[in-house]
């Protein structure tokens, strides 16, 4: 039998991706201001999983200040767009003028307001990837916007799923047919916190 690594989470710390000047001052700016965003590792995933599912429209949910955002729309093939649900009026300027300053400003489209209500006026109905990522009691209520504006074969992730306000979400998504789904509980250096969960699911039909 293999022997373990020992001490895993001090190891993987190494392997925190690199990130770019702008990528740093937000994380920087997070933690000053104790906004929350997904950190290196989790935006890393998101930008490796929309590229290989070669997703073209992407809806986010919870812009903050648009650091994860950047990382999916960075990942956008050729004539792709990202658009990103936000609640508070100043994240949603604050998320532009970094769009902006990343050289994305023609790729994302932020759009204001409760993410609930803006998806059940939404008539989209061919998005390739959702990133959830709002208030973990909503996810629930989400879970069937999601599924409508999702197109067959798209791929929801779901970050902060070892949240208890989670929970409902991940026992009917789970549970629930027409989805392929997978719990990972991770270890993700910079996220907040850095033991949570992540759920990828497919929509199968």
């Amino acid at each position: 039998m293999s022997v373990m690594i020992p001490d895993l989470e001090n190891y993987f710390r190494g392997f925190v991706p690199p990130r770019d000047a702008l990528l740093l001052e937000l994380e920087e700016e997070a933690a000053r201001e104790s906004i929350p965003i997904v950190g290196p590792v989790v935006g890393e995933l998101l930008y490796i999983l929309g590229r290989i599912s070669g997703a073209k429209n992407i809806l986010e949910l919870g812009t903050a200040s648009g650091y994860s955002a950047i990382y999916l729309a960075r990942a956008l093939p050729p004539g792709g767009k990202v658009v990103t649900l936000e609640l508070s009026e100043d994240m949603a300027q604050r998320a532009k003028a970094n769009f902006a300053r990343a050289g994305l400003a023609d790729l994302v489209e932020v759009r204001l307001g409760q993410a609930l209500d803006l998806m059940a006026a939404m008539t989209e109905s061919f998005f390739d990837l959702i990133f959830l990522d709002i208030d973990k009691e909503s996810y629930l209520p989400a879970l069937a916007h999601c599924r409508r504006l999702l197109r067959a074969g798209g791929l929801l992730i779901a970050d902060n799923v070892a949240f208890a306000g989670a929970d409902p979400f991940n026992q009917e998504i789970f549970s629930q047919e027409g989805w392929r789904v997978v719990h990972l509980l991770s270890f993700l250096p910079h996220h907040s916190p850095e033991q949570d969960g992540l759920c990828l699911a497919l929509r199968a039909d």
